[in-house]
């Protein structure tokens, strides 16, 4: 699996022929988008600045799009969307937490989470996570310390912090490695197989922005 950061919440995640965009940039947002085909589109949230599917409408790709809770399988990726809240933007908002299966890793995104603590129905859903994106930046989404104490309650192998920057507080990022007690160079692009899980146990790891 290759992941690719591309600021905002936009993750780009390919493995073999197929491509995964979480919360892509939409053209009409003031953030910088990018544009590319995937096959499947999960948007967490209902505004420009995450529901940009026709971004990654490109040439024979047109991607399916989950845009909510419920539980997708789709070419053989299994996702669960669970409801939580998000106070992006200066209003309440529906905020869906994706789950999702990929090569035998299991992927959670956060989405624009604004609480700390998980929805109910999610116990049976978020277990076992290898790889976790959580957002940072505050301002309507988890600020620094409460995104990193939640993240290490579910017990990731891997997180990976999103929402900061360009579209959070500037100093998310350093505030955020600052609880984790870690500073990461950061990856152009994260490449893993399940193998390179082993032994890890909530590492951070920051990706460049391309």
């Amino acid at each position: 699996m290759i992941i690719t950061y591309l600021g905002g919440e936009f993750i780009k995640a390919q493995f073999g022929d197929t491509i995964l965009a979480f919360n892509p940039v939409s053209k009409e947002s003031k953030l910088k988008t990018a544009k590319f085909g995937a096959d499947i589109v999960l948007s967490s949230l209902n505004h420009p600045d995450m529901n940009g599917v026709e971004q990654v409408s490109f040439g024979e790709k047109k991607p399916f799009a989950v845009n909510g809770p419920g539980e997708y399988e789709i070419k053989g990726v299994f996702i669960k969307g669970l409801q939580s809240e998000s106070g992006y933007d200066g209003e309440k908002r529906i905020n869906t937490i994706y789950t999702v299966n990929l090569e035998g890793m299991n992927i959670c995104f956060l989405g624009a989470l604004n609480n700390a603590e998980l929805p109910k129905n999610s116990d049976e859903a978020i277990k076992e996570v290898d790889i976790l994106f959580v957002p940072i930046g505050g301002d309507g989404v988890l600020d620094p310390e409460q995104a990193y104490k939640l993240a290490v309650s579910i017990g990731p192998k891997i997180i990976i912090p999103i929402h900061y920057g360009d579209i959070g507080g500037k100093d998310a990022l350093k505030a955020f490695l600052k609880e984790a007690g870690e500073n990461p160079k950061p990856e152009a692009k994260l490449t893993l197989k399940k193998k390179d899980l082993e032994g890890k146990d909530a590492d951070v790891i920051v990706l460049e922005k391309e």
